[in-house]
């Protein structure tokens, strides 16, 4: 996916409607309109105007807002014919879960998946260096157990699941300081059906335990 930091506004919106509908149309996705970032003075802020908004530019903005996504190209249009500048979020729980993992680990998992020939779906690099991988609805349930068979306790792993109810950010929506969400691995006509989270979690809980264990050696007092 194109790169959008310092894309001319009018090509920045374009492309919102534009992927936004394509989402819709090609994927059967449910799409979301949300906040965005506001140029301000040199930096940028959330157009909530909340000083203390936990997710700048990439929030639902209303309280009914899973009733507010579609999976209709009509809707999707119309929605950000009203707001061209809104983030395009996709809600969890529908047509895919989705797995958010640290960049590093992500990063080590999917090169083993690979390796290993593990089936893949689209997966996701935010701005805040995670990687999030698409599953099949359902992984929300699943993961806490699968992860203790593993022989992982899932409040020792940095690795969320993110199902009904919530959501995610997709591209080319800009969050943060201005980075634009990016596809690691973009959706295609191969990867149109997803893998069960059963499939990838092994990979993903080893990364992730490599990583928390490399955090912990990093911040321990020498001679410890």
């Amino acid at each position: 996916m194109e790169d959008t930091i310092g894309a001319p506004p009018q090509q920045l919106t374009d492309q919102l409607l534009d992927t936004a509908v394509r989402y819709a149309e090609e994927r059967h996705w449910d799409v979301l309109p949300g906040s965005w970032l506001e140029d301000d003075g040199g930096g940028s802020r959330c157009s909530c105007d909340s000083p203390a908004c936990p997710a700048p530019g990439a929030h639902p903005t209303r309280p009914d807002w899973a009733t507010q996504a579609s999976g209709s190209a009509v809707a999707v249009r119309r929605m950000w014919s009203k707001q061209p500048r809104a983030s395009i979020l996709l809600p969890t729980g529908r047509t895919f879960d989705a797995i958010d993992v640290p960049e590093v680990a992500g990063c080590l998992a999917l090169a083993r998946m690979e390796r290993m020939d593990l089936p893949l779906g689209p997966v996701l690099c935010t701005p805040n260096r995670r990687l999030i991988f698409l599953v099949l609805p359902g992984a929300s349930v699943k993961v806490p157990d699968l992860l203790r068979k593993l022989g992982w306790p899932p409040a020792s792993l940095d690795l969320l699941v993110r199902g009904e109810g919530d959501f995610i950010a997709s591209p080319p929506t800009r969050t943060g300081t201005g980075g634009s969400v990016q596809w690691a691995r973009q959706p295609t006509a191969l990867n149109r059906w997803l893998p069960d989270v059963e499939e990838l979690l092994s990979p993903l809980a080893y990364a992730c335990g490599r990583e928390a264990a490399a955090s912990r050696a990093r911040v321990a007092p020498a001679g410890a």
